[in-house]
């Protein structure tokens, strides 16, 4: 067995990223120091649409972190991180900062887990 942390990644953007279509998350906050370049585990979530319980899917690494200056260089990258302008992730007054994400490993079948309500998880063994 192996420890890991793990980033909580609701379904279907979960999808988007394991297809290899979505390479940039997009969060309001930079991604903290001690999680770039290192691997860990994507909980993927239900959100509000999903049937089913929390399951770790994958194990990923944040390559990059940078901050986007304006909501035109934002929607530039939309094929990349996928939000375009109807989306609830949309470019809003709060800064938008760009996670450049790449797959080590697809975990199949998913690992069930009881992860809820918080984005980083320390110690995950699988």
């Amino acid at each position: 067995m192996s420890k890991y942390d793990g980033i909580n990644i609701q379904w279907p953007i979960s999808e988007l990223i394991l297809s290899g279509e979505k390479v940039i998350e997009t969060r309001t906050y930079k991604i903290p120091d001690h999680y770039l370049n290192q691997e860990i585990l994507m909980i993927e979530t239900p959100g509000p649409n999903g049937k089913f319980k929390s399951r770790i899917v994958a194990i990923i690494k944040f390559t990059e972190c940078f901050q986007y200056k304006n909501k035109t260089d934002f929607y530039k990258d939309s094929k990349k991180h996928c939000v375009d302008k109807n989306s609830p992730w949309a470019w809003t007054d709060k800064p938008k900062w760009g996670w450049k994400v790449e797959i080590i490993k697809k975990l199949s079948p998913p690992i069930k887990c009881n992860i809820r309500g918080i984005t980083f998880r320390k110690g995950i063994e699988i």
